[in-house]
Protein backbone atom coordinates (compact mmCIF):
# COMPACT_ATOMS: atom_id res chain seq x y z
CA UNK A 1 0.00 0.00 0.00
CA UNK A 2 1.26 3.62 -0.50
CA UNK A 3 0.87 4.21 2.90
CA UNK A 4 3.00 1.80 3.69
CA UNK A 5 6.26 3.00 1.50
CA UNK A 6 6.08 6.14 2.92
CA UNK A 7 6.52 4.48 6.36
CA UNK A 8 9.97 2.39 5.49
CA UNK A 9 10.98 5.29 3.20
CA UNK A 10 10.22 7.42 6.18
CA UNK A 11 12.26 5.27 8.22
CA UNK A 12 15.33 5.50 6.37
CA UNK A 13 15.66 8.86 6.77
CA UNK A 14 18.33 10.15 9.12
CA UNK A 15 17.08 10.89 13.10
CA UNK A 16 18.89 14.28 12.84
CA UNK A 17 21.57 15.79 10.23
CA UNK A 18 24.99 15.78 12.51
CA UNK A 19 27.03 16.83 10.05
CA UNK A 20 25.83 20.54 10.07
CA UNK A 21 26.06 20.69 14.19
CA UNK A 22 29.37 19.47 13.95
CA UNK A 23 30.52 21.76 11.50
CA UNK A 24 28.89 24.64 13.68
CA UNK A 25 30.88 23.40 16.46
CA UNK A 26 33.89 23.65 14.90
CA UNK A 27 33.84 26.28 12.31
CA UNK A 28 31.51 28.80 14.32
CA UNK A 29 34.39 30.24 16.39
CA UNK A 30 37.27 32.22 16.65
CA UNK A 31 40.36 30.91 18.39
CA UNK A 32 40.23 32.99 21.46
CA UNK A 33 42.66 35.86 21.55
CA UNK A 34 46.15 35.22 22.49
CA UNK A 35 49.33 37.59 22.57
CA UNK A 36 50.93 36.20 19.47
CA UNK A 37 54.33 37.29 20.44
CA UNK A 38 55.73 39.30 23.53
CA UNK A 39 56.03 42.58 23.60
CA UNK A 40 58.99 44.74 22.36
CA UNK A 41 60.68 48.15 23.18
CA UNK A 42 58.37 49.62 20.36
CA UNK A 43 55.02 47.80 21.20
CA UNK A 44 52.47 50.08 20.62
CA UNK A 45 50.76 51.50 24.03
CA UNK A 46 47.01 51.59 22.47
CA UNK A 47 47.76 47.83 21.04
CA UNK A 48 48.08 47.51 24.85
CA UNK A 49 45.51 49.22 25.89
CA UNK A 50 42.97 47.09 23.59
CA UNK A 51 44.06 43.92 24.22
CA UNK A 52 43.16 44.47 28.14
CA UNK A 53 39.56 45.80 26.40
CA UNK A 54 39.67 42.43 24.51
CA UNK A 55 40.02 40.18 27.71
CA UNK A 56 36.97 42.40 29.11
CA UNK A 57 35.39 41.64 26.08
CA UNK A 58 35.31 45.20 25.69
CA UNK A 59 35.19 45.73 21.69
CA UNK A 60 33.85 48.83 21.64
CA UNK A 61 36.74 49.69 23.25
CA UNK A 62 39.25 48.07 21.45
CA UNK A 63 38.25 48.86 17.99
CA UNK A 64 39.17 52.34 17.56
CA UNK A 65 42.64 51.70 19.65
CA UNK A 66 43.15 49.13 17.08
CA UNK A 67 42.28 50.93 13.90
CA UNK A 68 44.65 53.96 15.48
CA UNK A 69 47.21 51.00 15.35
CA UNK A 70 46.78 50.01 11.99
CA UNK A 71 46.54 53.46 10.79
CA UNK A 72 50.07 53.85 12.13
CA UNK A 73 51.65 50.67 10.77
CA UNK A 74 49.66 48.75 8.49
CA UNK A 75 52.07 46.13 8.51
CA UNK A 76 51.19 45.01 12.08
CA UNK A 77 49.75 41.57 12.19
CA UNK A 78 48.98 40.98 15.85
CA UNK A 79 47.10 44.59 15.91
CA UNK A 80 45.26 43.51 12.44
CA UNK A 81 45.00 40.12 14.08
CA UNK A 82 42.95 41.68 17.25
CA UNK A 83 41.07 43.37 14.88
CA UNK A 84 39.89 40.24 13.18
CA UNK A 85 38.67 39.39 16.34
CA UNK A 86 37.52 42.07 17.77
CA UNK A 87 34.66 42.80 14.26
CA UNK A 88 34.14 39.03 14.39
CA UNK A 89 33.15 39.44 18.21
CA UNK A 90 30.96 42.31 16.52
CA UNK A 91 29.37 40.04 14.23
CA UNK A 92 31.59 42.28 11.34
CA UNK A 93 32.03 39.08 9.32
CA UNK A 94 33.21 40.73 6.05
CA UNK A 95 35.39 43.54 8.25
CA UNK A 96 36.72 40.31 10.22
CA UNK A 97 37.71 38.68 7.25
CA UNK A 98 39.39 41.73 5.58
CA UNK A 99 41.68 42.37 9.42
CA UNK A 100 42.42 38.64 9.09
CA UNK A 101 43.54 38.97 5.71
CA UNK A 102 46.08 41.86 6.32
CA UNK A 103 47.35 40.05 9.12
CA UNK A 104 48.09 36.99 7.18
CA UNK A 105 49.66 38.77 4.55
CA UNK A 106 51.82 40.87 7.03
CA UNK A 107 53.22 37.29 8.10
CA UNK A 108 51.94 34.08 6.83
CA UNK A 109 53.51 31.83 9.33
CA UNK A 110 50.84 32.30 11.97
CA UNK A 111 48.73 29.35 13.09
CA UNK A 112 45.68 31.89 14.87
CA UNK A 113 45.40 34.44 11.43
CA UNK A 114 45.73 31.37 9.28
CA UNK A 115 42.89 29.50 11.28
CA UNK A 116 40.45 32.17 11.61
CA UNK A 117 40.46 33.10 8.55
CA UNK A 118 40.02 29.87 7.64
CA UNK A 119 36.75 30.00 9.53
CA UNK A 120 35.50 32.99 8.53
CA UNK A 121 35.89 32.08 5.07
CA UNK A 122 34.14 28.72 5.77
CA UNK A 123 30.93 30.58 7.50
CA UNK A 124 30.51 32.07 4.21
CA UNK A 125 31.18 29.15 2.11
CA UNK A 126 33.90 30.43 0.34
CA UNK A 127 36.27 27.70 -0.77
CA UNK A 128 39.29 29.50 -0.28
CA UNK A 129 38.70 28.88 3.09
CA UNK A 130 40.88 25.53 2.46
CA UNK A 131 43.92 27.03 1.59
CA UNK A 132 44.06 28.82 4.92
CA UNK A 133 42.84 26.13 7.24
CA UNK A 134 45.61 23.91 5.25
CA UNK A 135 48.37 26.01 5.77
CA UNK A 136 47.06 25.87 9.42
CA UNK A 137 47.45 22.05 10.00
CA UNK A 138 51.13 22.72 9.15
CA UNK A 139 51.60 25.81 11.89
CA UNK A 140 52.11 25.50 15.60
CA UNK A 141 49.21 27.07 17.96
CA UNK A 142 50.85 29.94 20.24
CA UNK A 143 48.90 27.92 22.91
CA UNK A 144 47.03 24.36 23.75
CA UNK A 145 48.95 23.22 20.22
CA UNK A 146 47.10 19.74 20.23
CA UNK A 147 43.98 20.96 20.57
CA UNK A 148 44.07 23.99 17.99
CA UNK A 149 46.17 21.56 15.22
CA UNK A 150 43.41 19.26 16.02
CA UNK A 151 40.69 21.97 15.30
CA UNK A 152 42.10 23.11 12.78
CA UNK A 153 42.29 19.51 10.92
CA UNK A 154 38.54 19.18 11.92
CA UNK A 155 37.80 22.66 10.10
CA UNK A 156 39.63 21.67 7.09
CA UNK A 157 38.12 18.17 6.72
CA UNK A 158 34.58 19.53 6.96
CA UNK A 159 35.26 22.49 4.44
CA UNK A 160 36.56 19.43 1.96
CA UNK A 161 33.88 16.70 2.77
CA UNK A 162 32.13 17.26 -0.66
CA UNK A 163 35.16 18.21 -3.19
CA UNK A 164 37.63 15.53 -1.28
CA UNK A 165 36.24 12.66 0.81
CA UNK A 166 38.64 10.77 0.83
CA UNK A 167 40.96 13.60 2.13
CA UNK A 168 38.42 14.50 4.63
CA UNK A 169 38.38 10.85 6.26
CA UNK A 170 41.96 11.04 6.55
CA UNK A 171 42.07 15.01 8.12
CA UNK A 172 39.65 13.31 10.77
CA UNK A 173 41.62 10.33 11.70
CA UNK A 174 44.65 13.22 11.89
CA UNK A 175 42.63 14.93 14.11
CA UNK A 176 41.73 11.99 16.10
CA UNK A 177 45.02 11.33 16.85
CA UNK A 178 45.71 14.53 17.91
CA UNK A 179 42.70 14.74 20.62
CA UNK A 180 42.55 10.55 21.30
CA UNK A 181 39.86 11.51 24.02
CA UNK A 182 36.97 13.55 21.72
CA UNK A 183 35.01 11.76 20.01
CA UNK A 184 33.85 14.25 17.51
CA UNK A 185 36.38 13.02 14.98
CA UNK A 186 34.75 10.12 14.78
CA UNK A 187 31.37 11.38 14.80
CA UNK A 188 32.13 13.09 11.91
CA UNK A 189 34.23 10.59 10.20
CA UNK A 190 31.21 8.35 10.65
CA UNK A 191 28.74 10.33 9.26
CA UNK A 192 30.88 10.99 5.86
CA UNK A 193 31.75 7.27 5.68
CA UNK A 194 28.02 6.68 5.85
CA UNK A 195 27.23 9.25 2.97
CA UNK A 196 29.71 7.60 0.43
CA UNK A 197 27.90 4.36 1.81
CA UNK A 198 30.99 3.21 3.26
CA UNK A 199 28.59 1.16 6.10
CA UNK A 200 31.03 -0.97 7.56
CA UNK A 201 33.85 1.67 7.95
CA UNK A 202 30.93 4.55 9.69
CA UNK A 203 29.99 1.91 12.22
CA UNK A 204 33.29 1.54 13.22
CA UNK A 205 34.01 5.24 13.89
CA UNK A 206 30.59 5.40 15.47
CA UNK A 207 31.74 2.58 17.93
CA UNK A 208 35.21 4.79 18.58
CA UNK A 209 32.50 7.58 19.46
CA UNK A 210 30.78 5.29 21.69
CA UNK A 211 33.78 4.04 23.75
CA UNK A 212 34.92 7.74 24.32
CA UNK A 213 31.48 8.74 25.59
CA UNK A 214 28.87 5.68 26.36
CA UNK A 215 25.99 8.70 26.39
CA UNK A 216 26.35 10.01 23.10
CA UNK A 217 23.14 10.38 21.64
CA UNK A 218 25.25 11.29 18.29
CA UNK A 219 26.67 8.23 17.90
CA UNK A 220 24.35 5.96 19.13
CA UNK A 221 21.60 7.83 15.72
CA UNK A 222 24.51 7.59 13.79
CA UNK A 223 24.43 3.50 14.59
CA UNK A 224 21.09 3.59 14.06
CA UNK A 225 21.15 4.75 10.52
CA UNK A 226 23.77 2.44 9.56
CA UNK A 227 21.34 -0.63 11.11
CA UNK A 228 18.71 1.20 9.17
CA UNK A 229 20.36 1.64 5.66
CA UNK A 230 21.89 -1.77 5.99
CA UNK A 231 18.74 -3.41 6.60
CA UNK A 232 19.85 -4.70 10.09
CA UNK A 233 16.54 -3.48 12.20
CA UNK A 234 16.91 -5.92 14.89
CA UNK A 235 20.20 -3.82 15.93
CA UNK A 236 18.57 -0.73 14.95
CA UNK A 237 15.87 -1.58 17.32
CA UNK A 238 17.63 -2.17 20.44
CA UNK A 239 19.45 1.07 20.17
CA UNK A 240 16.29 3.14 19.73
CA UNK A 241 14.85 1.75 22.68
CA UNK A 242 18.02 2.75 24.53
CA UNK A 243 17.94 6.15 23.34
CA UNK A 244 14.22 6.22 23.95
CA UNK A 245 14.52 4.87 27.54
CA UNK A 246 16.98 7.94 28.21
CA UNK A 247 15.59 10.37 26.31
CA UNK A 248 11.60 9.63 26.82
CA UNK A 249 10.53 13.10 26.00
CA UNK A 250 12.62 13.27 22.41
CA UNK A 251 9.93 12.96 20.17
CA UNK A 252 11.87 12.47 17.13
CA UNK A 253 13.45 9.21 18.73
CA UNK A 254 10.39 8.24 19.48
CA UNK A 255 9.14 8.53 15.68
CA UNK A 256 12.12 6.69 14.17
CA UNK A 257 11.46 3.87 16.54
CA UNK A 258 7.73 3.86 15.49
CA UNK A 259 9.13 4.13 11.60
CA UNK A 260 11.88 1.55 12.08
CA UNK A 261 9.40 -1.05 13.73
CA UNK A 262 6.65 0.03 10.95
CA UNK A 263 9.20 -0.72 8.10
CA UNK A 264 9.97 -3.86 10.02
CA UNK A 265 7.14 -5.78 10.07
CA UNK A 266 6.12 -4.49 13.69
CA UNK A 267 3.10 -2.82 13.21
CA UNK A 268 1.28 -2.88 16.54
CA UNK A 269 4.63 -2.17 18.39
CA UNK A 270 5.29 0.81 16.65
CA UNK A 271 1.71 2.20 17.23
CA UNK A 272 2.57 3.43 20.52
CA UNK A 273 5.88 5.12 19.82
CA UNK A 274 4.00 6.99 16.79
CA UNK A 275 1.24 8.13 18.95
CA UNK A 276 3.40 9.34 21.68
CA UNK A 277 5.66 11.04 18.82
CA UNK A 278 2.78 13.10 18.10
CA UNK A 279 2.19 13.76 21.56
CA UNK A 280 4.89 15.01 22.55
CA UNK A 281 5.63 17.01 19.49
CA UNK A 282 1.97 18.14 18.26
CA UNK A 283 2.94 20.45 15.85
CA UNK A 284 4.80 17.85 13.27
CA UNK A 285 2.93 16.93 10.38
CA UNK A 286 5.34 14.28 9.59
CA UNK A 287 4.71 12.25 12.67
CA UNK A 288 0.64 12.79 12.36
CA UNK A 289 0.82 11.45 8.71
CA UNK A 290 2.73 8.17 9.47
CA UNK A 291 0.68 7.86 12.70
CA UNK A 292 -2.42 8.28 10.55
CA UNK A 293 -1.08 5.54 7.60
CA UNK A 294 -0.31 2.85 10.18
CA UNK A 295 -3.78 3.47 11.91
CA UNK A 296 -4.54 2.76 7.89
CA UNK A 297 -2.66 -0.23 7.52
CA UNK A 298 -3.96 -2.01 10.80
CA UNK A 299 -7.39 -1.54 10.11
CA UNK A 300 -8.52 0.99 11.97
CA UNK A 301 -10.55 3.34 9.68
CA UNK A 302 -12.33 5.54 12.01
CA UNK A 303 -8.56 6.56 13.63
CA UNK A 304 -7.29 6.99 10.60
CA UNK A 305 -10.22 9.12 9.49
CA UNK A 306 -9.77 11.41 12.49
CA UNK A 307 -5.68 11.78 11.42
CA UNK A 308 -6.36 12.38 8.34
CA UNK A 309 -8.72 14.97 8.90
CA UNK A 310 -6.28 18.17 10.11
CA UNK A 311 -4.08 17.55 8.08
CA UNK A 312 -6.07 17.82 5.23
CA UNK A 313 -7.36 21.06 6.69
CA UNK A 314 -3.66 22.10 6.46
CA UNK A 315 -2.53 21.03 3.29
CA UNK A 316 -5.93 20.95 0.82
CA UNK A 317 -4.31 20.58 -2.13
CA UNK A 318 -2.58 17.32 -1.26
CA UNK A 319 -4.13 14.24 -4.04
CA UNK A 320 -2.68 11.61 -1.69
CA UNK A 321 -3.88 12.80 1.57
CA UNK A 322 -7.62 12.87 -0.29
CA UNK A 323 -7.16 9.47 -1.58
CA UNK A 324 -5.90 8.37 1.52
CA UNK A 325 -9.21 10.24 3.45
CA UNK A 326 -11.46 8.49 0.61
CA UNK A 327 -10.33 4.80 1.55
CA UNK A 328 -10.98 5.12 5.11
CA UNK A 329 -14.36 6.74 4.52
CA UNK A 330 -15.21 3.76 1.94
CA UNK A 331 -13.84 1.16 4.27
CA UNK A 332 -16.65 2.45 6.59
CA UNK A 333 -19.30 2.60 3.90
CA UNK A 334 -19.41 5.99 3.45
CA UNK A 335 -19.59 5.91 -0.11
CA UNK A 336 -20.91 9.39 -0.93
CA UNK A 337 -18.21 11.15 1.28
CA UNK A 338 -15.43 8.84 -0.39
CA UNK A 339 -16.74 9.66 -3.68
CA UNK A 340 -15.82 13.24 -2.97
CA UNK A 341 -12.64 12.44 -1.10
CA UNK A 342 -11.59 10.55 -4.52
CA UNK A 343 -12.71 13.03 -6.78
CA UNK A 344 -10.64 15.64 -5.13
CA UNK A 345 -7.42 13.76 -5.55
CA UNK A 346 -8.50 13.38 -8.92
CA UNK A 347 -9.17 16.71 -10.00
CA UNK A 348 -5.29 17.85 -8.23
CA UNK A 349 -3.76 14.97 -10.14
CA UNK A 350 -5.50 14.15 -13.60
CA UNK A 351 -2.83 11.06 -14.44
CA UNK A 352 -3.51 9.27 -10.35
CA UNK A 353 -4.87 5.71 -11.57
CA UNK A 354 -5.65 4.78 -8.11
CA UNK A 355 -7.85 7.35 -7.46
CA UNK A 356 -9.66 6.96 -10.51
CA UNK A 357 -10.98 3.49 -9.49
CA UNK A 358 -11.40 4.19 -6.01
CA UNK A 359 -13.88 6.21 -7.26
CA UNK A 360 -14.88 3.74 -9.32
CA UNK A 361 -15.37 1.32 -6.16
CA UNK A 362 -17.30 4.07 -4.09
CA UNK A 363 -19.31 5.08 -7.22
CA UNK A 364 -20.82 2.03 -8.02
CA UNK A 365 -21.21 1.45 -4.16
CA UNK A 366 -23.08 4.44 -4.21
CA UNK A 367 -25.40 3.53 -7.33
CA UNK A 368 -24.18 6.15 -8.91
CA UNK A 369 -23.34 3.91 -12.52
CA UNK A 370 -22.71 5.85 -14.96
CA UNK A 371 -19.47 7.93 -12.69
CA UNK A 372 -18.65 4.76 -11.93
CA UNK A 373 -17.92 3.46 -15.73
CA UNK A 374 -16.54 6.96 -16.43
CA UNK A 375 -14.10 6.39 -13.68
CA UNK A 376 -13.09 2.76 -14.53
CA UNK A 377 -12.50 3.91 -17.95
CA UNK A 378 -10.34 6.81 -17.00
CA UNK A 379 -8.28 4.48 -14.85
CA UNK A 380 -8.17 1.85 -17.76
CA UNK A 381 -5.91 4.89 -19.54
CA UNK A 382 -3.77 4.99 -17.03
CA UNK A 383 -2.69 1.64 -16.18
CA UNK A 384 -3.41 -1.70 -17.16
CA UNK A 385 -6.65 -3.17 -16.31
CA UNK A 386 -7.28 -5.40 -14.37
CA UNK A 387 -9.99 -8.04 -13.90
CA UNK A 388 -12.20 -6.29 -11.57
CA UNK A 389 -12.27 -3.33 -13.66
CA UNK A 390 -14.12 -5.44 -16.43
CA UNK A 391 -16.42 -6.75 -13.95
CA UNK A 392 -17.47 -3.33 -11.89
CA UNK A 393 -18.02 -2.55 -15.67
CA UNK A 394 -19.78 -5.20 -16.68
CA UNK A 395 -22.20 -4.77 -13.45
CA UNK A 396 -22.63 -1.21 -14.18
CA UNK A 397 -24.15 -1.36 -17.14
CA UNK A 398 -26.59 -4.45 -16.38
CA UNK A 399 -27.60 -2.13 -13.67
CA UNK A 400 -28.59 0.48 -16.06
CA UNK A 401 -30.19 -1.96 -18.64
CA UNK A 402 -27.57 -1.41 -21.08
CA UNK A 403 -26.82 -5.07 -22.02
CA UNK A 404 -24.70 -4.71 -25.07
CA UNK A 405 -22.01 -3.09 -23.06
CA UNK A 406 -22.31 -5.61 -20.55
CA UNK A 407 -21.53 -8.45 -21.77
CA UNK A 408 -18.87 -7.33 -23.80
CA UNK A 409 -17.00 -6.61 -20.43
CA UNK A 410 -18.41 -9.89 -18.77
CA UNK A 411 -16.50 -11.58 -21.81
CA UNK A 412 -13.98 -9.54 -21.44
CA UNK A 413 -13.27 -10.25 -17.54
CA UNK A 414 -14.16 -14.33 -17.84
CA UNK A 415 -10.56 -14.06 -20.62
CA UNK A 416 -8.61 -12.52 -18.63
CA UNK A 417 -9.85 -13.54 -14.60
CA UNK A 418 -7.93 -17.18 -14.79
CA UNK A 419 -9.66 -18.62 -11.76
CA UNK A 420 -8.71 -15.62 -9.27
CA UNK A 421 -12.09 -14.43 -8.87
CA UNK A 422 -15.01 -17.76 -8.90
CA UNK A 423 -17.91 -16.03 -7.48
CA UNK A 424 -17.28 -12.81 -9.61
CA UNK A 425 -16.73 -15.73 -12.78
CA UNK A 426 -19.54 -17.43 -11.60
CA UNK A 427 -21.94 -14.46 -11.88
CA UNK A 428 -20.77 -13.22 -14.85
CA UNK A 429 -21.66 -16.73 -16.57
CA UNK A 430 -25.50 -16.53 -15.31
CA UNK A 431 -26.08 -13.00 -16.21
CA UNK A 432 -24.27 -13.12 -19.70
CA UNK A 433 -27.05 -16.37 -19.54
CA UNK A 434 -29.98 -14.05 -19.08
CA UNK A 435 -28.88 -10.83 -20.84
CA UNK A 436 -27.76 -12.35 -24.25
CA UNK A 437 -29.69 -13.22 -27.04
CA UNK A 438 -30.13 -16.52 -27.37
CA UNK A 439 -29.29 -17.83 -30.81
Amino acid sequence: MAANKRLVAAALLLVVSLSPLLLAQTTGRAVRHHKIVEADPNFPPELSQAEDAIEKKDYATAEPLLQKVVTANPNNYQAWFDLGFVNNAQGKASDSIAAYRKSVAAKPDVFESNLNLGLMLAKNNDPESEQFLRAATKLKPTARVAEGQARAWLSLAHVIEVSKPGEAIEAYHQAALLQPKDPEPHLSAGILQERQGHLDAAEAEYKQALNLDSKSSEALIGLVNVYMHAHRYSDAEGLLRKLAAEQPNDAVIHLQLGRMLAASGKKDEALPELQLAVKLAPGDTGAQRDLADLYSDLGKSAEAEAAYRPLLTATPNDPQLHNSMGRMLLNQRKFPEAQQEFMAAAKLKPDFAEAYWNLAVAANESQNYPLAIQAAEAAAKLRPEPPMSYFLKATAYDHLHNYKPAAENYHRFLEVDNGKYPDQEWQARHRLITIEPKK
